[in-house]
């Protein structure tokens, strides 16, 4: 029996957001309904439910009879998506410190840790798989626990249209990302608040730097 199409929108929104999250749908590529439908083996109607969602969210934009694109973030709106992680992430971390879940806490700890050796035995960049699922992981536990469900969605789309841009921009800085998240990590654990919101600040302000610096190369 087939699902009803309310109840297969949430999970065609989560696979299309995955496509375009890694890139195996580029900005200004154009996405077709039907084909998605046949891609995602369910009908058209969950799958332009989630279009819809994904549209709210500005994360693709409707061209006329073109059908749907994926939005072209411009470096405007990546700085203006990251001000705004600027004003709520470090006040959010803050609050969490000394609640997060320990065994959560270590779970990324030890995948970071395996992430540095792998980056310093192969001399290359995470890929972008398992540097997003450590990212997601951490930023969404620390909103979670702060417990405000509306500031956590908040956040995690701002997250979501940085990370089209820098996952792509910056896959130089995967082990400096390693290093700050494990240094939030310590001041999460220890329940040091003030020390958590000043990394995670200084976290937000190098990504910010290092996009600045990057896109001023000739």
């Amino acid at each position: 029996m087939n699902q009803p199409a309310q109840r297969l929108a949430p999970k065609a929104y989560q696979q299309i957001l995955e496509l375009i999250l890694s890139s195996e749908v580029e900005p200004g590529e154009y996405l077709n309904e039907r084909h998605l439908a046949d891609i995602l083996g369910m009908s058209r109607t969950p799958v332009r439910d989630a279009l819809l969602m994904l549209e709210s969210e500005g994360l693709i934009v409707r061209v006329g009879r073109l059908g749907v694109q994926i939005k072209q973030m411009r470096i405007e709106e990546f700085l203006d998506a990251l001000e705004v992680r600027k004003l709520l992430e470090p006040t959010i971390c803050q609050i969490a410190a000394g609640r997060v879940n320990c065994n959560a806490l270590k779970e990324l700890e030890i995948a970071l840790s395996d992430a540095l050796k792998m980056i310093s035995t192969s001399g290359d960049g995470l890929d972008r798989a398992t540097t997003r699922w450590i990212d997601d992981t951490l930023h969404s536990l620390i909103a979670d626990t702060a417990g405000n469900a509306q500031l956590s969605a908040i956040v995690m789309n701002m997250r979501r249209k940085t990370q089209i841009f820098d996952l792509k921009t910056l896959p130089e800085r995967a082990e400096a990302s390693c290093k700050e998240h494990l240094e939030i990590i310590s001041a999460l654990r220890d329940g040091d608040g003030e020390k958590a919101k000043n990394k995670m600040k200084e976290h937000l302000d190098q990504i910010r730097t290092s996009i600045i610096t990057r896109l001023s190369r000739p």
